[in-house]
C-alpha cells in the first residue's frame, strides 16, 4: 500500500482510537504500524500493530476493534489494562517518559557495566566488524552475561539494576543492549 494511503488510514485510526478508547493520538501515531489489509468489501479491515507489544487494532471504516488475542498467539492476551492506560497518557506524561528513557540510555552508555562489556556485546551484532558467524545473538549474549554477573554478585550489575530500578533479567538485558543498537545504526549510516 502506498505511503499516502497508509498516512490517511493512520489519521483515521488516531481519530477513532481517541473517540472510542480515549487513546492519545500522539501515542497511536508513534507506536502503531500498518501491517496489512484483511477481507473484502464490505468486510474490509486494516490491521495495525504496536511496534513494541505487537498488540493489534482492526480499523473498519471509522471504527476500531482491539484484537485481544491474535490467532498465532493463544497463550497470552494483548491489550492489558496497563497497556490501555499507557495509550491514554497525556502529552505531559509522554514527554516525561521520553525524558526518563533518554536519562536511562545516557546512564547506560556511560556506566561501568556497559563500558566494560561494550565490545563483547557489539561483537554479537551481525553488522559489527568483529562479529563471528555462529555466535549467539546479541540478546542471547547479553542475557547470558546478565545471568553470569548476577550469579557472581557483580557490583557493576548491582549498581546498574539499582539505577534502572529493576532486577528483571529481561528488562536489564533490553536496557543494556539499547546503546549497542544505536551504535550499530550510527555505524551503518552513510557519512554525510
Amino acid at each position: 500500500m502506498n505511503p499516502a494511503k497508509i498516512s490517511a488510514l493512520l489519521d483515521t485510526l488516531k481519530a477513532a482510537c481517541s473517540r472510542q478508547f480515549r487513546f492519545n493520538p500522539r501515542r497511536v501515531a508513534a507506536n502503531m504500524r500498518y501491517v496489512k489489509t484483511e477481507g473484502n468489501a464490505p468486510n474490509l479491515v486494516h490491521i495495525f500493530r504496536d511496534s513494541h507489544t505487537h498488540s493489534q487494532i482492526e480499523l473498519k471504516l471509522t471504527m476500531v476493534t482491539l484484537r485481544e488475542r491474535q490467532a498465532d498467539d493463544t497463550h497470552h492476551a494483548h491489550w492489558s489494562e496497563a497497556e490501555k492506560t499507557r495509550y491514554r497518557h497525556t502529552d505531559a506524561e509522554i514527554d516525561a517518559e521520553i525524558v526518563a528513557k533518554q536519562a536511562a540510555f545516557d546512564y547506560t552508555r556511560s556506566c561501568a557495566l556497559y563500558q566494560d562489556h561494550r565490545e563483547f556485546l557489539l561483537s554479537h551484532n551481525k553488522s559489527w566488524p568483529t562479529y563471528q558467524p555462529g555466535n549467539p545473538t546479541a540478546r542471547e549474549a547479553a542475557r547470558a552475561l546478565i545471568g553470569t554477573l548476577s550469579a557472581a554478585h557483580d557490583p557493576r550489575l548491582a549498581d546498574f539494576a539499582a539505577q534502572m530500578q529493576t532486577d528483571d533479567a529481561e528488562e536489564l538485558t533490553h536496557l543494556l543492549l539499547a546503546p549497542c543498537h544505536i551504535e550499530v545504526e550510527e555505524r551503518a549510516r552513510p557519512a554525510s
